[in-house]
């Protein structure tokens, strides 16, 4: 009895990893989403990021500013790309978002500390991310007091009275309150609308194979385009829904302030919306049940989340991180409701964003139709 109870069970072992090999999209994400797991939490996630792209506005050439202008830049937390003229042109780098901080060193700070005045230095943070300002601002003023005394040869001396050497004035933009709701509501509106429409769109499909009804729908006289028509328009009433409940959500609930054009965003939100039911109907083709249309979502929905800078601070991550995660549509339409809701963005300033989305609609419908099968197998 003991033998035959191990032969029965070795075969039912048998048969399982038979089926488990046949069912290629199980197997794939039993393996992959670990591995991309380990690889993005590993490697690519970073709660204190570094190198953040800062412009400086230097009023004075005098020795002092640049010694702290130079330990700034050692310490790793600013990187300095752009030097403008003018404060305008700087006002203009952070509404854009080109920069996430602004130095402003004015012009007598040289003559303050020779004086014995206290000197201010300005930084304007761009504070829509409140985890990804707080680092840098912290360390500002710890980094730009050791420079001076460096600079002024007291380095070794007590620094009781630190306060009195330097003086540094914060101005955190768009959330001066470091709110962390005003960064994630808004974000919630990508992942919501990507996990429904893409789900709901992938598995409408499938569900027509399961149920054995796509035959009829090859029968009628209707071609792929109005087939695939048919099934996603049905959802963009769905996806309305889900986007006034989380506006008015964000606004009653949260008091997330919105300064920028309700046309712009919905227009974003159009735009969007319909590049998702595209990728879901593009996830149907490739998938032969409902259970595998959910896998292929929930697969390309994890590296959504953690590389588009919804959880996680954009600029924290490694160059190669910020590639793939530029290639995510949901990346492009979280910097296009966050700008247009917290900043009052304009087109000019976001329209480098609006174009790279719109260009996944056309591509995924490409994708969809090509993978389109008259008959079935």
């Amino acid at each position: 009895m003991i033998r035959l109870f191990f032969v029965r069970l070795g075969a039912m072992l048998m048969k399982e990893f038979v089926q488990m090999r046949r069912d290629r999209i199980t197997f794939a994400m039993m393996l992959g989403i670990p591995v991309i797991q380990l690889v993005l939490f590993g490697y690519a996630i970073n709660t204190d990021p570094k190198r953040l792209p800062a412009a400086l506005l230097a009023m004075g050439q005098d020795h002092y500013s640049r010694a702290i202008v130079s330990a700034l830049e050692v310490s790793n937390y600013y990187r300095f790309i752009r030097r403008p003229k003018t404060f305008a042109e700087a006002e203009g780098l952070i509404q854009s978002g080109d920069v996430a901080f602004l130095v402003v060193i004015p012009s007598d700070f040289g003559a303050r500390v020779d004086r014995g005045d206290k000197p201010q230095i300005l930084i304007e943070a761009d504070a829509t991310d409140p985890a990804a300002a707080s680092g840098a601002i912290s360390a500002l003023g710890d980094i730009a007091r050791r420079a001076l005394l460096r600079e002024q040869g007291h380095e070794l001396e007590a620094t009781e009275n630190k306060d009195q050497q330097l003086a540094i004035v914060v101005h955190r933009r768009y959330n001066p309150d470091a709110i962390s709701q005003y960064f994630i509501v808004p974000g919630l509106l990508g992942v919501i609308l990507q996990m429904t429409m893409t789900i709901m769109t992938s598995v409408a499909l499938t569900r027509e194979i399961e149920r054995g009804t796509m035959e009829n729908l090859l029968a009628m006289p209707a071609n792929g385009v109005e087939i695939m028509l048919g099934k996603v328009l049905p959802f963009f009433i769905v996806g309305a829904v889900q986007v006034a409940v989380i506006l008015i959500a964000s606004r009653v609930l949260f008091h997330v302030p919105f300064v920028g054009s309700l046309g712009m965003l919905l227009t974003g939100v159009l735009v969007f919306v319909l590049a998702m039911v595209q990728l879901g109907y593009t996830f149907s083709t490739f998938a032969r049940s409902q259970m595998q249309a959910m896998q292929l979502t929930f697969f390309f929905l994890l590296p959504s989340i953690l590389l588009s800078g919804f959880m996680f601070p954009f600029r924290g991550m490694p160059a190669w991180a910020q590639a793939l995660g530029n290639i995510l549509p949901m990346t492009h339409f979280l910097r296009v409701v966050r700008a247009v809701m917290l900043k009052g963005a304009n087109w000019s300033e976001i329209g480098f964003e609006f174009s790279v989305l719109a260009l996944y609609v056309p591509a995924f419908a490409l994708l969809a139709l090509l993978r389109f099968r008259r008959t079935l197998d």
